[in-house]
């Protein structure tokens, strides 16, 4: 992981915030990204889904994170679920967590492989009255494919037919726009990065520089000092290229 660790009382104290926000006997359900496909065997880079890491701090694939606020038994108020880790999957895709690695991260103490979501969610939900799903509702989406929460949400309620569904996203939109001291510094830092950036911008640019040397210039900066990369891809035009809004 290239980028400073966060400290598990931020992702703690949203989880209360969210929780407290539910109508009462409600169990909400967080599903991470998919990770997509190119060709062949090759893939993406993975992005978290940023409602997922808000509550829970956890950056891979196949994680589930089940909130229980009104639970009769005490270790099924918070569970996180995580992909169970093999010395194979080490060797070629890098180190997952261990559930020990999961409450450290996230604060959740109950932490369980996410093979066993099926069985362990079935018992927790029939004593629940209402299921908070979560989904992508920016009013700006463009979204052609099936995504993992699609799948998933379609699934609960598939499952769960006689359950009430409410909406997580109206909730997460209004927690989400009040920033923690951690989160101001953490973009504090995001800021002094992006200035790191432009001020080496400033030393290499000049006449007969071509467009993606300056791009590469860019990410080399962010890079060294711990970003993953772009929060959004930049906009370096030239010449003609200037004319378009959102040249890459």
């Amino acid at each position: 992981m290239k980028y400073t660790a966060f400290d598990s009382k931020l992702f703690i104290e949203n989880r209360k915030r969210f929780a407290a926000s539910l109508k009462p006997n409600s169990v909400a359900l967080f599903v991470s990204n998919d990770i997509m496909p190119t060709n062949a065997d090759g893939s993406m880079g993975f992005v978290q889904n940023s409602d997922l890491f808000y509550l829970s701090g956890v950056d891979q694939e196949q994680t589930i994170l089940l909130i229980y606020p009104d639970a009769v038994t005490k270790s099924h108020k918070e569970i996180l679920f995580v992909r169970e880790t093999s010395e194979t999957i080490a060797i070629w895709e890098g180190a997952k967590l261990t559930k020990e690695q999961g409450t450290q991260t996230s604060g959740v103490k109950n932490v369980q492989w996410v093979h066993h979501f099926e069985q362990v969610v079935k018992a927790i939900i029939l004593q629940a009255e209402y299921i908070y799903l979560n989904n992508n509702e920016h009013s700006r989406r463009y979204i052609e494919t099936e995504t993992g929460e699609m799948r998933f949400n379609k699934s609960i309620r598939e499952k769960f037919p006689l359950h009430k569904v409410e909406r997580a996203a109206p909730i997460m939109h209004k927690l989400r726009a009040i920033k923690s001291e951690q989160e101001i510094a953490a973009i504090q830092q995001a800021c002094n990065i992006t200035e790191k950036g432009f001020r080496r911008l400033l030393n290499f640019v000049k006449p007969g520089v071509m467009e993606y040397e300056i791009e590469a210039e860019l990410i080399h900066e962010f890079i060294r000092n711990r970003s993953r990369g772009f929060a959004y891809g930049p906009i370096i035009a030239s010449g003609a290229n200037a004319c378009v809004l959102h040249y890459v």
